[in-house]
């Protein structure tokens, strides 16, 4: 029956309970039931009353609550209400009774026991509705749900646990939280109590029958995330997590979002901020077009700048059912705010493009596309030139032709003293994007950075598979290095940099610390629930051609300063390493390829790109540090970074 009650019910529950409220106001203050001569006065304080109250629970909003799940922001506006209702309703009847016969008095202290008594009035009903819901579930007999350990007493703490609290039928129920801040121990939120430190974790799952902990600390870096996990297991409990905060741009936390924890969360470093402000600035109201759209790359950098409220996005990608996949995503979530249009193009069509930008004039360009595979490029180097080299060079001359204001090409850290045909021809791609820029004098700029840890045939990716497989794990050499970073925190950055570029520039991202392979599939294993050597073994292969055991990050010679960013770097001498002859030298590249010979590619990618020299399984095992290139030259000196 409780469940049917809606807010028609609570508007004449309410008049019937303020009208009471209004006479116990009186019969409190006179001591008597009988008001005698103050029955004008209630009279007329009475229904001004219940008429104000009524008109500020419609107009406030009162009346569009859903009081099932009533909280603390609904007890607010309860108080707001009765009280911006009383001191009308006082302030009339004040004014009325000055201008009556002296015989009608209305008590100064009647409109602040009123208030007091149509607060209680108004209030307890619907917080019984409430109480009723929350316990409903144990009242029709149903299990109450398992215990859950709340790790993060902070926003996102807050907004589990109020979801929990909101919707029995999950199944969850917060017994307490975790954190390392004293100034919380002890303290309740939400009625939860927080009950200690990370430490405490296994001596309240075992006195309080904790089933699930929930790592609610979106901002918190990887290490500290691991370290709860390790706790855990020893514990010998679940553990879940939400998204970090880079998955998080809304800022929205809810209970469906939680998962297992991921090497992803175990990777994850501290936030970093970003200036939104200019980001929108940049983009809102702007006609958007993102090749490689239906990519790892490519579609993060779709669902960001929708975010920015572009006037049009092109969804422009070479394979049809990942860019169907990608539009329909955008579509679902975006559709009513952005015009996204999505385009089946190969940019090795220099016809199809100049199309495309003759009809849908895109202002800023953001270039993804590329095959980035590097032992596929080194059985492939055509294709590698064809798409990578060649396809870049088209989509300049036709934005460049087209007016384009702004183009960003998404880069690679492989580019960086190249060993792979898939490094050199994105370095190449570089030396293309800085021509553009000098010849047209518009913020042409390329963006640098490592992996990123989920894309399409990562080796994350890869692990997963063969750990579901039962094993075993391959990797190609022990002591194989990379950088990693996450999808949103690198297309984030790379937005951030596409800010500040003026032309020429060629941004570098922070990647942090190299990580080993060999440490993501220990992880990987462990997360999985299973032992290394025991359930499932590591296999190594030897290292693949064009695979360098160490990436390199910076090259020698370019001037690497800080930007305004602390986590992007700028090489602002990055254009003068552009040979004076790179478009008769990319003429020799693309003939080379069409021909489909190797020996002359290899040739014509030396002349163009000193530094590449191609590594082959057996050259690759003797790598230098990232800082320090070393292979078998003369030692390049470590770029100063100021």
């Amino acid at each position: 029956m409780i469940n049917r009650i809606r807010n028609r019910h609570f508007f004449f529950l309410d008049v019937a309970l303020l009208g009471l409220a209004a006479y116990a106001s009186f019969v409190l203050r006179l001591e008597r039931f009988h008001l005698g001569a103050f029955w004008p006065a209630f009279v007329l304080f009475g229904f001004t009353a219940v008429f104000a109250t009524t008109f500020s629970f419609y107009r406030l909003g009162v009346y569009a609550r859903y009081w099932r799940y009533a909280s603390v922001d609904e007890l607010v506006l309860l108080i707001v209400s009765v009280g911006v209702a009383t001191l009308s309703a006082s302030l009339f009847c004040f004014v009325t009774l000055y201008l009556l016969p002296p015989d009608w008095i209305l008590p100064r202290s009647i409109p602040i026991i009123f208030f007091m008594l149509a607060l209680g009035a108004t209030a307890m009903p619907r917080l019984t509705v409430r109480s009723y819901v929350r316990y409903q579930y144990r009242l029709q007999g149903l299990p109450p749900g398992k215990n859950v350990l709340i790790v993060g007493a902070g926003d996102a703490g807050a907004m589990i646990a109020r979801e929990m609290q909101r919707n029995p039928h999950l199944g969850m129920i917060p017994i307490g939280f975790v954190d390392d801040d004293p100034a919380k121990q002890g303290i309740r939120i939400q009625g939860v109590k927080v009950m200690g430190q990370r430490q405490t974790i296994p001596e309240l799952v075992s006195r309080l029958d904790i089933r699930q902990v929930i790592i609610a600390m979106p901002t918190a870096p990887g290490q500290t995330i691991r370290q709860i996990v390790d706790i855990c297991e020893e514990a010998h409990v679940q553990a879940k997590t939400i998204p970090g905060i880079y998955e998080l741009l809304d800022g929205a936390v809810r209970v469906n979002q939680l998962r297992d924890v991921d090497i992803e969360d175990l990777l994850r470093r501290e936030p970093v901020q970003t200036d939104i402000t200019a980001v929108t600035a940049l983009l809102q109201g702007k006609r958007v077009l993102v090749t490689g759209g239906g990519g790892s790359i490519g579609g993060e950098l779709c669902r960001q700048i929708c975010r920015a409220a572009p006037a049009q996005l092109i969804l422009l990608g070479h394979g049809e059912n990942s860019i169907f996949e990608t539009h329909n995503e955008l579509r679902q979530w975006y559709g009513h705010s952005v015009d996204i249009v999505p385009l089946l193009a190969d940019t090795r069509f220099p016809e199809r493009l100049r199309t495309i930008f003759q009809r849908y004039r895109p202002q800023i360009v953001f270039h993804a596309a590329a095959h980035k595979h590097v032992p596929l490029m080194e059985q492939n180097p055509a294709e590698a030139i064809t798409n990578n080299v060649i396809g870049t060079r088209h989509l300049l001359q036709v934005a460049t032709e087209m007016g384009v204001h702004q183009f960003v090409m998404i880069s690679t850290d492989k580019a960086v003293n190249p060993s792979s045909v898939m490094g050199a021809s994105k370095r190449a791609a570089e030396l293309l994007v800085h021509q553009a820029a000098a010849k047209s004098g518009r913020p042409y700029v390329a963006v640098r950075f490592g992996n990123v840890l989920g894309s399409r045939g990562s080796v994350i990716l890869t692990f997963k598979k063969q750990i579901a497989a039962g094993g075993p794990i391959t990797i190609t050499h022990p002591e194989m290095t990379r950088f990693f970073m996450t999808i949103p925190e690198a297309v984030q950055l790379v937005l951030q940099a596409a800010v500040m570029g003026t032309g020429g520039e060629l941004f570098m991202l922070d990647m942090g610390e190299p990580v080993k392979i060999m440490d993501l599939a220990r992880d990987l294993v462990e997360l999985s629930g299973l032992r290394l050597g025991q359930d499932i073994d590591i296999v190594f292969t030897g290292v693949r051609p064009g695979e360098k055991l160490y990436e390199e990050l910076f090259i020698a010679g370019e001037n690497y300063t800080h930007t305004r960013h602390e986590k992007i770097f700028v090489a602002e001498n990055a254009s003068r390493f552009v040979p004076a002859d790179l478009d008769e030298m990319i003429h020799v590249l693309e003939m080379a390829a069409h021909q489909n010979d190797e020996a002359a590619i290899t040739r014509a990618f030396r002349s163009l790109i000193p530094e590449y020299i191609p590594l082959t399984g057996e050259t690759a095992v003797f790598p230098a540090p990232p800082l320090s290139p070393n292979r078998q030259e003369q030692p390049r000196p470590a770029p100063v970074i100021p």
